[in-house]
């Protein structure tokens, strides 16, 4: 137990470290307390590296639970012969069930937002020539 708690921790300061580094997610976007962050337009380049965050992030979860699984196995407890099995295919198909309904979340959110930016800011008219 107490090797799976250090393996996530360290995990966890990986993560951190690497999002304060210059160039990283923390420093590139600043949230203004007064009008919350200042969002740029999504693109298609915006969901390719969205799609890239979250299948490395998918496959790192993944690949660390499976590690502390094997572990938890081997060192902890020996339970029925099913079980590494099970945990491998059962989480794998979690994983791809969450997913899809992340992405479309995801998807949702974004045009939810449009919307609302788009009747917030209608296009300006024209003023008409008086006669």
């Amino acid at each position: 137990m107490v090797g799976g708690f250090v393996i996530i921790m360290v995990s966890l300061a990986v993560g951190l470290l690497l999002s304060r580094r210059p160039g990283g997610a923390a420093s590139r976007g600043r949230l203004d307390r007064a009008s919350g962050p200042d969002l740029a337009p999504v693109t298609a380049a915006g969901w390719r590296r969205l799609a890239r965050h979250v299948a490395g992030t998918m496959l790192g979860g993944y690949l660390l639970l499976m590690v502390v699984v094997v572990l938890y196995y081997y060192l902890v407890a020996r339970v029925g012969g099913a079980f590494i099995k099970s945990a491998f295919t059962g989480c794998a198909l979690l994983t791809g069930l969450a997913v899809p309904v992340f992405a479309l979340a995801s998807w949702l959110t974004e045009l939810r937002r449009a919307r609302t930016t788009h009747k917030a800011h209608p296009p300006a008219q024209q003023p008409r020539p008086s006669p």
